[in-house]
């Protein structure tokens, strides 16, 4: 209700924020954004960020599925090849081979044991032959995990409006699964690439769960010295912590202030107030304030609970 579900925050920073960290290395300049409800603040962040030359955006005013939010961008990218990132899901792989490859486009993909959940592609040695969107039953455990280098922009934004003017949907949508079958129906090549690192981010308990993987191995944040520390945790620099005992798997975001309280395996967001709690397997909103007895708690942003 009060955020864009990439701003997010997970392991000291929002969902967008890990995203982009993969793409600043490949030497990307050139960003388009598709946002929707408060994506103004999604604008802002990138943008801030000051990590690319030109950032634009289109809104995608009604929520008809990836597909049409990829064909927005049509006027913008051009003939222009494009690396396609899902902005809810993080990642983290080397994509500088992949940008250097030729041929028409490569999809990301990441084998899983529920395949149902997402789209798959089939394939017959390097090549993609098929893909299907949440298929009822298994015809492969490669899922698209969202990161797509497509380099035969103007076929795919042709496939996209074909699917569009006809009113072809998948569950309701538009599928950018099934505009890549329209590619490989009218002879493109396309490839797949491992993305071995892939967090998912749709529920309370996977957030916290990626949460959990990315702050491993960092190092043991600064804290006072009525302040326990146990790694791995995160605690920004201008967090207000005392009388405390944070983590393991805890991350304190900015401006936060945390007494008497034990944080672990929890994400506190930014400005929140955490007071006399132990607090486990939860997410605490920005500016929530939160005090009283132990709970599992999803504390939206602007919330107080008093216990």
């Amino acid at each position: 209700h009060t955020r864009p579900k990439p701003l997010l925050h997970v392991a000291g920073k929002p969902i967008i924020g890990h995203i982009l960290d993969q793409l600043v290395p490949l030497g990307i300049e050139r960003i388009v954004l598709v946002v929707g409800y408060l994506g103004d603040r999604i604008i802002d962040y990138v943008k801030d960020r000051g990590d690319f030359r030109q950032v634009e955006f289109v809104e995608q005013k009604e929520m008809l599925g990836l597909g049409h939010a990829i064909w927005l961008t049509r006027d913008i990218v051009g003939d222009d090849p494009q690396l396609m990132v899902y902005g809810d899901t993080i990642f983290r792989a080397d994509l500088t081979d992949v940008l250097s490859r030729s041929g028409d486009g490569y999809i990301g993909v990441h084998r899983v044991d529920d395949p149902g959940r997402f789209g798959v592609v089939i394939q017959q040695d390097d090549r993609v032959t098929g893909l299907v969107e949440k298929p009822d039953t298994f015809v492969s455990d490669l899922a698209i995990v969202g990161v797509n280098c497509i380099r035969d922009s103007r076929r795919l934004y042709a496939c996209l409006g074909r699917l569009i003017r006809e009113e072809r949907r998948t569950r309701d949508e538009f599928q950018v699964t099934d505009a890549f079958q329209a590619m490989i129906d009218e002879g493109a090549e396309l490839g797949t690439f491992p993305v071995e690192d892939w967090f998912d981010c749709g529920t309370r308990e996977a957030l916290l769960v990626t949460n959990r993987v990315l702050l491993e191995g960092r190092s043991v944040p600064d804290a006072g010295d009525d302040v326990v520390i146990v790694p791995p945790a995160h605690i920004d620099p201008t967090a207000r912590v005392s009388q405390s005992v944070i983590g393991p798997h805890a991350s304190i975001g900015a401006g936060a202030r945390v007494q008497q309280s034990v944080v672990r395996n929890s994400i506190v967001g930014e400005e929140a107030v955490v007071e006399s709690i132990v607090l486990e397997d939860s997410i605490i909103g920005f500016q929530a304030v939160v005090t009283g007895r132990p709970s599992h708690l999803n504390v939206g942003d602007l919330s107080q609970i008093t216990s």
